[in-house]
């Protein structure tokens, strides 16, 4: 007797929409992220879909920014803290940060939800990710000599400066900007 292959879970499946759900998302906003574009997409039916994401598009948009929140957790968050060397975690924190938005090509997720329409249904998350940001960068530029409120300080303008980069090079379509300003905040700090 054959056995039966087992299928992938509910969450699994789940899992591997999220990167395409987030592009629609990325490029059209939470507003803009029809159904239509979502199906096209993913390549799933409307009732595929809601078996998957019974919450609907809130619940995608949900589950697409906690696994940006989780992406962020392991690859810059956790290396700021953790890295023995803190202006080495620091500079791989901006070579992470290069890499995940494509050198400027891709814009920020969070951001486009912080500024849609949508905003106050996700601002919880939102501000979750841009707190848990600027408090591992602080605590490293303190590790690395800065006083309490100089790394805050600083912390908010490296912040600052990469969201502003992003939406620099988008509007003038030229990924340079962002690749110039991280060298720049990134000699700033003097992260190696």
């Amino acid at each position: 007797m054959r056995k039966k292959a087992a299928t992938p879970s509910l969450a699994a499946n789940r899992a591997g929409l999220l990167p395409h759900l987030g592009e629609v998302f990325r490029e059209h906003g939470y507003e803009g992220a029809s159904l239509t574009l979502i199906t096209k997409a993913t390549g799933l039916g409307k009732g595929s879909l809601y078996h998957l994401f019974p919450g609907g598009k809130q619940q995608m948009a949900a589950e697409v920014l906690a696994e940006i929140d989780g992406w962020f957790v392991r690859n810059v968050f956790v290396p700021l803290g953790e890295a023995e060397d803190v202006r080495a975690g620091i500079a791989h924190m901006f070579a992470a940060v290069d890499d995940y938005f494509r050198s400027g090509r891709r814009v920020c997720l969070v951001g486009v939800f912080a500024l849609g329409a949508a905003r106050d249904e996700f601002a919880a998350a939102v501000r979750d990710y841009f707190k848990a940001w600027g408090e591992a960068l602080t605590a490293a530029l303190c590790r690395a000599g800065y006083a309490r409120a100089e790394a805050a300080a600083l912390s908010e303008d490296v912040l600052a400066g990469i969201q502003g980069a992003l939406v620099l090079a988008r509007a003038a379509n030229d990924a340079k900007v962002f690749t110039r300003t991280l060298a720049r905040l990134k000699k700033r700090v003097g992260a190696k």
